[in-house]
């Protein structure tokens, strides 16, 4: 049996959700898949995402529920920001697990290494190696920091 793409995968999984009369799970994965589909037409041309396209939008989606759950938090809102956290699970089985402070802080000890970066001034280019290695597997902002850090304390 070959190998799904990722877009098949959630396809499958939203006719699963919809079978078992799941709202929470067959209405995330509608979002994405419109997502998905969005981003396919989107430019000159319409194409076929491939799976690493289809993850960044993923995780586009999934930084968008965490924003609206904790701007629902911070707006004394906890039954909307309990649907986006709920959404949130649900993207999150689709992502690759998330790297703890300690393997991102060795990836981006590493990045700075290669790069020979002595103080914020290669910001960029730490970040973009950093970033390579990353891969989706950390928030940005998480990554950002990390690397701000270590090239203060360089």
């Amino acid at each position: 049996m070959t190998e799904q793409s990722l877009k098949a995968t959630v396809q499958s999984d939203l006719t699963d959700a919809i079978r078992a009369r799941d709202q929470v799970r067959s209405g995330t994965l509608r979002l994405a898949l419109t997502a998905i589909t969005n981003e396919e037409v989107s430019g000159t041309a319409s194409r076929e995402l491939s799976d690493d396209e289809v993850l960044k939008v993923l995780a586009k989606e999934a930084k968008k529920r965490k924003e609206a759950a904790a701007a629902y938090a911070d707006a004394s809102r906890p039954e909307l920001a309990a649907k986006e956290e709920a959404e949130l699970l649900v993207l999150e089985a689709y992502l690759p697990a998330q790297l703890s402070d300690d393997e991102l802080a060795t990836i981006v000890a590493a990045a700075v290494e290669q790069t020979g970066a002595t103080g914020m001034p290669q910001l960029g280019q730490v970040m973009k190696v950093a970033q390579a290695v990353v891969a989706g597997r950390a928030d940005g902002g998480r990554v950002a920091a990390a690397v701000r850090t270590a090239l203060t304390t360089a």
